[in-house]
């Protein structure tokens, strides 16, 4: 499969799982965990509150930090004296960050969305931006990180 291609697999398996009803978070991390063959209860468990921009607080899209995860899975360490792996997981989740804001603007889940999830009106209106462009930031994060870990 081209790289292009397995991109774009990545991509569309992270909106499904978006779709299924996985937050942004879960769905890149995910997408990426099981293309790289790795398996855990802790995934998506450990992306959960991810979502929302952290808690719902409007902070780093959920998307982006999915997909900050999925590098460390790939390419982080677990040594500490592994600088190299540290290094190249750095550069890639830098890259990750800066294809994201130039594709959307910004990186902050407020600043994409312009709602206020920690209140039942923030909430109820996420219903209709997810499918209409939190699944944007889902696609792109995935299809981005499957990129950088070619």
């Amino acid at each position: 499969m081209s790289e292009a291609r397995f991109a774009e697999a990545i991509s569309e398996r992270a909106a499904n799982h978006f779709e299924a009803g996985f937050n942004c978070a879960e769905s890149v991390l995910m997408s990426l965990a099981e293309s790289i063959g790795v398996g855990s209860d802790l995934i998506p468990k450990v992306a959960t509150p991810f979502g929302g921009g952290i808690g719902r607080r409007g902070s780093v899209c959920g998307a982006l930090t999915g997909g900050v995860m999925a590098i460390g899975l790939k390419l982080g360490r677990s040594d500490v004296r592994d600088t190299k792996r540290r290094e190249e997981s750095y550069e890639k989740a830098l890259e990750l960050f800066k294809r994201f804001e130039k594709e959307f603007g910004g990186a902050l889940c407020y600043d994409l969305i312009k709602l206020d999830l920690t209140t039942p009106e923030g909430r109820e209106k996420i219903k209709a931006v997810r499918l209409e462009k939190c699944i944007n930031f889902v696609r792109a994060a995935a299809r981005n990180v499957a990129q950088l870990m070619e």
